[in-house]
């Protein structure tokens, strides 16, 4: 009786049962699942870091205002706050519209489709990383900033300093803002900005700005750094994806071009993942 029973659920699995094996989970392939579990696990390293910075953000009584920090535009304008990382931000969101297209035309079975947009795909991630490298470079650079010392002091919108320490912080002396918030060398040694007191009983004295806080350029240069390395390995994807494309290789498998769409997923992750890094470094 038992080996009948066996028998039986022996049959009824080779007839098609959802235990036969050789099934694919959610109608997805094994690579396609894969993909996602990488990306699941990616978001939760992600989550740390932005989890991390907006801890140290709100636990400290200051912080650079984002308008003073990225308020620098290639070709020498400056006070045009948050506009280059907005281009930024459009040059890695139409990289993403380029991969659908690319992906459409893949399920279509259109080589040259593929190609054609896989290329605009990669030219969208040279420009972002290329935009990024010259953001680094003018903070580095032109405004000191290093992942130990943050020039931008603690200041607010209005214009006046923000005096003490901890949470027992007043609002201190007015100032002119200049065209930025540039540290001078003096002593082979870089320098906090001096500023004379504009208004009060202390009109006219010389006081030097205290550094602002210290995690801010740390967080930023590590997680818009880590970052630009999801976005750098993508390009390198891409293109090899791309070749491989091109040459034909994927022609024969008939399934949709699926390597394009897998690293369709990741791209498309990595441009989600920036949304939330502007959110927290440019608006907050």
């Amino acid at each position: 009786m038992a080996s009948a029973s066996i028998e039986h659920a022996h049959e009824h699995t080779q007839q098609g049962s959802a235990w036969a094996g050789g099934k694919e989970p959610f109608k997805a392939s094994y690579g396609k699942l894969m993909m996602w579990y990488f990306l699941l696990s990616d978001a939760f390293t992600f989550s740390g870091f932005l989890i991390a910075y907006g801890a140290l953000r709100f636990s400290m009584p200051t912080w650079p205002v984002p308008d003073f920090v990225f308020s620098t535009f290639p070709g020498g304008f400056h006070h045009k706050p948050l506009l280059f990382v907005t281009v930024m931000t459009f040059i890695l969101l139409a990289s993403s519209f380029t991969m659908v297209r690319a992906v459409q035309e893949g399920h279509q079975e259109n080589k040259r489709g593929v190609v054609i947009w896989m290329l605009l795909t990669i030219v969208g991630g040279l420009a972002f990383l290329g935009c990024q490298a010259w953001e680094w470079n003018t903070l580095i650079g032109g405004e000191h900033m290093t992942v130990k010392v943050n020039p931008f002091g603690t200041h607010t919108e209005t214009g006046v300093y923000l005096e003490g320490d901890g949470h027992d912080v007043k609002k201190g002396d007015t100032f002119q803002p200049g065209m930025s918030y540039l540290i001078h060398k003096h002593d082979n040694e870089w320098a906090p900005l001096k500023y004379k007191v504009t208004e009060g009983p202390n009109a006219g004295v010389e006081k030097s700005q205290a550094f602002g806080p210290k995690a801010f350029g740390a967080l930023f240069f590590f997680i818009t750094g880590f970052h630009g390395f999801h976005v750098l390995s993508g390009v390198a994807f891409l293109l090899i994806i791309c070749l491989n494309s091109a040459t034909g290789l994927y022609v024969n498998r008939k399934n949709g071009y699926e390597m394009v769409e897998k690293i369709g997923l990741y791209w498309h992750f990595v441009d989600l993942v920036w949304v939330f890094v502007f959110l927290c470094f440019y608006l907050l």
